[in-house]
């Protein structure tokens, strides 16, 4: 079937997918960065260059898996094969729907995530079309379950990390010793963490599906060691001199 005639609901839909990332700029981007800006680690105008940057790396780097699950993993979309403008109709109607929803959480300042918003209406605009068959309700299970497990698990990381901050470095009668010292540790654990999961999980346009697993961690300890080393020759020396000009 020539679709020609749905052009316009493809820059409508591109339209509103500016807004949709504005709402979660507004939102999700703020949770991110809230802490940080509140404790005054980084200034308002900081957090928003950062966030610029990183989410974009982010959305590019690790967003295909995510997105192919947003697109086919929630809904069966082979029972759209014969009306695929409905298929297109639903997901612009919920882009539209997650979109009008954060921002309006934005404004009640509410905290939301964007991955419920988005979810939701997906599953609601199938409904509509197709009826409960038409969602995939195991793999719904599986993400609604991620939601709970989730905040369960960041909680016990951060008490754990708090609580070894709290007993090597803060209750130390001079902290600053051990705070530069542990800062290469911390440095070297993000970059790695974060490395390894492009690299492991990372979209296969860019060729990360043909590394194998040794190679992955390689570059991921490699990666971590080198982030070390300059932070404890370039970066520690710097703050140390910073904190004792004060």
């Amino acid at each position: 079937m020539a679709l020609d005639e749905y052009v316009w609901m493809v820059v409508v839909g591109f339209i509103i997918a500016f807004v949709l990332a504005f709402s979660v700029g507004a939102n999700d981007v703020a949770n991110s960065f809230g802490t940080a800006v509140g404790s005054g680690v980084l200034t308002l105008r900081k957090a928003c260059i950062l966030a610029t940057i990183f989410e974009t790396l982010g959305s590019v780097l690790l967003g295909a898996k995510v997105s192919e699950t947003i697109r086919k993993g929630i809904i069966d979309v082979n029972m759209f094969n014969s009306t695929p403008e409905v298929l297109m109709a639903g997901s612009v109607s919920a882009m539209f729907g997650s979109a009008v929803w954060q921002l309006l959480a934005s404004f009640l300042k509410l905290p939301i995530s964007g991955t419920h918003c988005i979810v939701g209406a997906t599953i609601g605009f199938c409904l509509v079309a197709q009826g409960a068959h038409g969602v995939k309700w195991m793999q719904l299970l599986n993400i609604v379950a991620s939601w709970f497990i989730s905040p369960l698990l960041s909680g016990i990381m951060s008490a754990a990390v708090f609580y070894l901050v709290r007993c090597l470095i803060l209750r130390k009668a001079d902290p600053v010793p051990n705070g530069l010292r542990a800062l290469p540790v911390f440095y070297a654990c993000t970059i790695a963490i974060n490395l390894f999961s492009i690299v492991y999980d990372g979209t296969p346009l860019l060729g990360f599906d043909r590394i194998p697993l040794w190679g992955t961690i390689l570059i991921t300890l490699g990666s971590g060691v080198i982030c070390a080393l300059i932070v404890w020759f370039i970066v520690c020396p710097r703050m140390k001199r910073k904190i004792e000009s004060k």
